[in-house]
């Protein structure tokens, strides 16, 4: 998006520069991974909320990451496919659908972090306890965009900080709970519970910190877009994977509703 002189409703959207050559398959790229971040995350809401023994806490929680995944994803990829379609000359958005595009991404953003540290602290309780993109929008402001500026990074300055911190203390609990009870058993659950949240949070939290760098390089903008699109792709792509699969709860499921279809 550029800044223009003049006030207006409808702004100039620069989307993804593709060549004309690659316009197709990029296209085709980004449609098969919707389509697959739809069928996994809004599979496993629909498998949580049809299975009666899935009505737990843990899993009732778990229902956020591929809800929020959803949802994020339908505000971004939808829309950046339709404009790959596009000539660029015709690539115009409202400010309204802008500032709710905004909106959205960053409670995407913000839902996943709180999401991520609940499920943190949910993990440090069962082990040791058992018992059950708002800069692009300022840029094209006319006016003066520093209170903005100055809310929008002590806010990500607050969220980063609280995520990072409240994960590594209860990791750095988990990890001591396990070496002074010294259980085979017990290590062995933090471990296959712990990597695979651990990960889910690095992806999500680098490639948000690389956006964050980015937005500070104007002559990186192409990067910048590609590592948004990343931000909602990669974890939508994992979280089902990740979470769904390693749970064998789910996985029993899943394999009883595949062989009754077979069967039929």
């Amino acid at each position: 998006m550029e800044n223009m002189t003049f006030n207006s409703l409808i702004m100039q959207l620069e989307g993804l520069v593709v060549p004309d050559q690659f316009l197709y398959p990029t296209f085709l790229f980004f449609l098969i991974f919707y389509v697959l971040i739809m069928l996994t995350n809004i599979g496993i809401v629909l498998i949580i909320s049809m299975e009666q023994n899935l009505h737990e806490p843990m899993y009732i929680l778990f229902c956020n990451l591929p809800f929020n995944d959803v949802i994020g994803n339908s505000i971004t990829i939808p829309r950046l496919l339709v404009d790959l379609l596009r000539p660029a000359s015709e690539r115009t958005i409202s400010y309204t659908e802008c500032v709710v595009q905004a909106f959205c991404t960053h409670m995407y953003a913000t839902t996943s972090h709180t999401v991520l540290m609940i499920m943190a602290f949910d993990r440090y309780v069962a082990i040791s306890n058992p018992f059950c993109d708002n800069a692009s929008l300022f840029k094209l402001s006319c006016e003066n965009p520093y209170i903005n500026n100055i809310y929008g990074l002590a806010f990500t300055v607050f969220l980063l900080v609280s995520s990072m911190g409240s994960i590594a203390l209860t990791y750095a609990k988990i990890t001591a709970v396990c070496l002074t009870r010294k259980n085979k058993s017990l290590n062995s659950k933090a471990l296959k519970t712990c990597s695979t949240h651990l990960a889910v949070y690095l992806v999500m939290l680098l490639s948000g910190l690389l956006i964050i760098i980015l937005h500070r390089f104007p002559g990186y903008a192409d990067y910048r877009k590609l590592s948004a699109l990343l931000f909602h792709i990669i974890p939508g792509l994992l979280n089902p994977v990740i979470y769904a699969v390693q749970s064998t709860e789910i996985r029993h499921v899943m394999i009883k509703l595949l062989s009754n279809n077979f069967l039929k």
